[in-house]
């Protein structure tokens, strides 16, 4: 085409009317439709591995859809049921038992019944679907010690197959009272689920009904204390089963529990009216609550004033007066000092200027403190400097300066250096502890002599 026909073209096309605005938007709209189609067609067409992608958010149904929420409730609880079915019952348990003690494996000891490997395989496979998950050599690996042939205890694995099915079974109790399928409790559903083992609990028969709601209160106080620093006001399942506390818990189940065991087991009913008791006791104008001069008996009544200032400063207080459950940590952080829960809310009491350690300063402002106290009995005070010293070569901190919680931790002393801070009596049997050892030894001599 030459030049002449190509400039009579364009003057043609020069002629034609303009196409307004929203002609060209709509076009443009057109053409991105059609591309954006094609684009999102050819990228399927290329890969369809995100169409496998689980859903892995779930929104939690609001407050007014009662309709979704009581759905979720029954699907729940529908699913709990079931994996409760999955679990070993006590029959099941009982003739897994005989199986095991059919299959032992020579020679055979008065010692204690072992089976090795190809017997164990055996009983898995005549013990039931149930059972697979626990005949593994993976679970055999780990019960096999030093055995000559290669066995392993079927005492060992049975306690192993029953903590398995105890574990489980709690955990599925405990998720009933899961209110929001979260995988954790808040204060109000571990409340309700303690409450309700207490009918199942022996040693707690002899416990009026109206003390259950303060039985209840210091036995949930005691879960949230040490599982919940953050007090973020709920605690993981997880974390309640891996610790000790429901072992303890459910160990007031044995009805010839002995008297040591109930003192030292916080839930025991003898544990539990000692708090409760101890409260009643300081509570001298009996409005339920404690002032800082009735908090100031506790113990030997040697906690210093300038401690108890730090509690009242720092803790939940009501017109300025504890309450119990503000009370239940105090005591728990008092009994349990070598614990980091107990150091931690120590600690915070102890770092006046939130700065996150504790200086020359901190100490000599709660030692002087202890050496008012020594005056007042007329003992002799003892030099800030020494006992600073002494402190630093216990913690030994990172920084030479400053002891920071985790140095306390670390250094496994900080039972001892918060009495020496707090305490006049911590102090002065940290002060006497050669005599007081000696004195010890002494008596024991004494006793083997008689």
């Amino acid at each position: 085409m030459d030049w002449k026909q190509t400039l009579k073209n364009k003057l043609q096309n020069s002629n034609k009317p303009k196409r307004s605005e929203q002609e060209l938007k709509d076009e443009e709209m057109d053409l991105f439709t059609k591309y954006y189609l094609e684009w999102r067609g050819g990228r399927k067409g290329k890969s369809s591995s995100y169409q496998n992608i689980p859903r892995f958010y779930y929104r939690l149904p609001a407050e007014d859809e009662i309709l979704l929420q009581k759905l979720r409730e029954e699907s729940r609880a529908v699913f709990l049921q079931r994996k409760s079915r999955e679990l070993l019952d006590n029959e099941e348990l009982q003739n897994l038992w005989f199986l095991l003690d059919k299959h032992q494996t020579p020679p055979v000891t008065a010692e204690e019944a072992m089976i090795n490997y190809e017997h164990f395989l055996k009983v898995g496979d005549k013990a039931g679907s149930k059972c697979k998950q626990f005949f593994t050599a993976k679970v055999f690996a780990k019960l096999l010690h030093n055995d000559t042939y290669g066995r392993i205890s079927i005492m060992q694995f049975f306690n192993y197959v029953m903590r398995k099915v105890w574990l489980h079974q709690t955990r599925i109790g405990l998720s009933l009272y899961d209110v929001a399928g979260q995988g954790y409790l808040r204060e109000s559903d571990l409340e309700n689920y303690i409450l309700e083992l207490i009918p199942t609990l022996p040693q707690l028969d002899g416990l009026e009904k109206s003390f259950y709601s303060f039985y209840v209160c210091t036995a949930v106080r005691k879960f949230f204390f040490f599982l919940d620093p953050l007090r973020t006001g709920k605690i993981k399942i997880q974390d309640i089963l891996a610790c000790s506390f429901l072992d303890d818990l459910l160990e007031l189940r044995d009805e010839e529990l002995s008297k040591e065991s109930q003192e030292s087991n916080w839930f025991s009913a003898p544990s539990a009216l000692r708090v409760y008791g101890q409260y009643l006791n300081l509570d001298k104008d009996h409005n339920g609550m404690l002032s800082k001069e009735e908090l100031s008996r506790y113990g030997t009544g040697t906690l210093t004033n300038v401690f108890l200032d730090r509690v009242f400063q720092e803790c939940l207080t009501y017109d300025g007066e504890m309450d119990y459950k503000t009370y239940l940590d105090f005591v728990l952080a008092l009994e349990n000092r070598k614990e980091p829960a107990a150091l931690q809310y120590i600690f915070k009491l102890l770092d006046m200027e939130n700065k996150g350690y504790l200086n020359v300063f901190s100490l000599n402002y709660f030692f002087r403190a202890i050496q008012e106290q020594m005056k007042i009995h007329g003992q002799e005070a003892v030099s800030f400097q020494d006992v600073k010293d002494e402190i630093f070569d216990m913690v030994k901190p990172k920084n030479p300066f400053k002891i920071t919680l985790q140095d306390l931790i670390n250094s496994s002393q900080g039972d001892t250096v918060t009495s020496i801070l707090i305490d006049l009596n911590g102090f002065w049997t940290y002060e006497n502890r050669e005599v007081l050892v000696a004195n010890d030894i002494e008596s024991t001599a004494d006793l083997e002599d008689t």
